[in-house]
């Protein structure tokens, strides 16, 4: 093929592309909107109804053991799924309660957000976090207000909301017909001037039949919906088209305004709607930050930079994953590439595309795809991977921890295990490893962005490893590092009782708080010494 009939094609894959992150707080339905795409995409033929508990079927995204246990998505996948003439990279990332530095860093890799608020909730906590790192990275972020088939709060107050409490201006790209609950019966796309009427299936399990009829068919549609619901969907759109925020897409590309859906992911109501319009609105793979300026996916080298490296994913092969996502020129198999923080060429000869827990071999990617490499220790977190002239791609965040623990080993004759156990779930980013400053180290203290992580750490000790293991609470709850080079102004602070000097895994000082109060004392009295948020040399935490 010649060089012009490459970029060709490289073009037109790119243009095809769309790659992008769910974020929700816990129930919101992100396990079912997330399958109801798939649904609708032809991946599955068959949605896992996992809202109405029936349990015929593991949710499709759900692979650890853990997951399926419980229920919960406790780590990170990546979903390809083929719509209308494109390909969506879904990156699925955990919805439970106390999910991870995994779901952050998941977000970098995405090139816009679709943020699921429960609309008879609202905007909860754990999607003020995620939504925080997306506007930190300027991605745009699609809102589909969810669970309007149960009673819930009025739309406009929904979408005050967003303004109120994250800051946002939003834009209704659809509008709901009738009030939430039995009476929600559909949607309005302002786009196209259609409404759009849905029709119940057995427990969502397949592709709700729909009934579309212009706003100005009046007879039809007072048919439909009564009279007196055609005239108040009338004059609510007249009142959106006038007052509401435009749909300008130069401000949705740079997340000053979000586009808004309403529908309801377990009935189908409104998922095949947004999907449509999401593809048309969403962006195609962006440039990403090097070291030497941006990265464009149009360039014919091939470049691309590790996200996340998970271990154990086949139970029966002992393997180790690194997810790279694709950010510049075409990837093949068997290609030499150079990993640029080791200066080592490396075959890829067995690149995976990932489908949850399956697999299948790839033989080419394009810029936005997410590729498994197998990793026998060849690659870590935020390492760039490229052809040619070597660039740098800018780190993987690391995120200041919330709890904090010391994990003790039960049997002394697991000692070589618990150590390669550890170290191997540390380089995954499962948890942030910390060490008395000058001790010994023997049993470390374990640090996490949400409490669920102990469990996995345990779990997957024993179960993988063969290392039983007792996580014992310890009472911090916030750590500062600190910048090195500035050791005669350390020796002259007073080191209250209620804070520990440790070192993580890389050498780095840093410092355990007890609380919030006591760790900002310290630092407004001695200002002369520097208190990160982050190790140095990474990003700015979340908190």
């Amino acid at each position: 093929m010649s060089g012009s009939s490459n970029s060709t094609t490289n073009l037109e894959e790119i243009r095809r592309r769309r790659t992008f992150a769910i974020i929700s707080h816990p129930d919101a339905g992100k396990t079912t909107l997330t399958e109801k795409l798939l649904l609708y995409g032809g991946a599955i033929q068959e949605a896992g109804a996992v809202t109405a508990k029936k349990n015929r079927r593991q949710a499709t995204s759900d692979w650890m053991e853990l997951e399926k246990q419980r229920g919960i998505s406790v780590t990170s996948t990546v979903l390809q799924f083929p719509y209308s003439g494109h390909v969506l990279n879904l990156l699925d990332t955990p919805g439970h309660e106390d999910f991870s530095e995994d779901t952050y860093r998941t977000l970098v890799a995405a090139d816009s957000a679709t943020m699921l608020i429960d609309a008879a909730r609202g905007v909860q906590p754990q999607t003020k976090k995620l939504f925080k790192v997306c506007r930190q990275r300027g991605i745009p972020i699609f809102t589909f207000m969810n669970k309007m088939d149960r009673p819930g709060r009025d739309p406009l107050d929904l979408l005050n909301e967003l303004e109120e409490v994250l800051g946002i201006r939003s834009a209704p790209v659809v509008w709901p017909i009738g009030e939430s609950g039995d009476q929600f019966r559909g949607v309005y796309d302002r786009r196209s001037g259609e409404v759009h009427l849905f029709d119940r299936t057995a427990h969502g399990a397949h592709r709700a039949p729909v009934q579309a009829a212009g706003l100005a068919d009046a007879e039809r549609l007072s048919d439909l919906l009564g009279a007196e619901e055609y005239a108040r969907l009338k004059d609510e759109i007249e009142l959106l088209d006038v007052a509401g925020e435009p749909l300008d897409q130069a401000k949705i590309d740079r997340g000053e305004i979000t586009p808004v859906f309403f529908g309801s992911a377990v009935t189908n109501f409104g998922v095949e709607l947004f999907l449509r319009r999401f593809i048309e609105m969403a962006p195609a793979p962006t440039p990403r930050l090097a070291d030497k300026g941006d990265v464009f996916p149009e360039e014919p080298e091939f470049r691309g930079f590790v996200f996340k490296v998970q271990a154990n994913m086949d139970p029966n092969h002992r393997d180790r994953i690194a997810f790279l996502r694709v950010v510049s020129g075409r990837f093949e198999r068997d290609m030499a590439a150079t990993n640029v923080r080791t200066g080592k060429t490396v075959r890829l000869t067995r690149p995976q595309k990932l489908f949850a827990a399956e697999r299948e071999v790839v033989e080419e990617a394009y810029p936005g795809d997410i590729i498994g490499l197998t990793n026998p220790g060849a690659f870590a977190l935020g390492d760039t991977v490229c052809v040619g002239p070597p660039v740098r791609f800018q780190g993987i965040p690391r995120f200041a921890p919330e709890h904090f623990a010391v994990l003790r080993n039960r049997r002394t004759e697991k000692y070589k295990q618990f150590q390669k156990g550890i170290q191997q779930l540390s380089e995954e980013g499962v948890v942030q490893l910390f060490h008395e400053a000058n001790a010994a180290r023997t049993e470390p203290m374990l640090g996490v962005v949400g409490q669920l992580q102990f469990d996995v750490v345990r779990f997957r000790l024993e179960t993988e490893y063969g290392v039983e293991t007792v996580v014992e609470p310890a009472p911090f709850g916030y750590v500062r590092w600190l910048e090195a080079g500035n050791e005669a102004a350390l020796k002259e602070v007073f080191w209250p009782n209620n804070c520990r000097r440790m070192v993580d895994d890389s050498g780095n000082p840093c410092v355990l708080f007890e609380s919030e109060w006591g760790m900002n004392y310290l630092i407004e009295k001695h200002p002369e010494v520097a208190f990160l948020e982050s190790p140095p040399g990474t990003m700015l935490s979340v908190r």
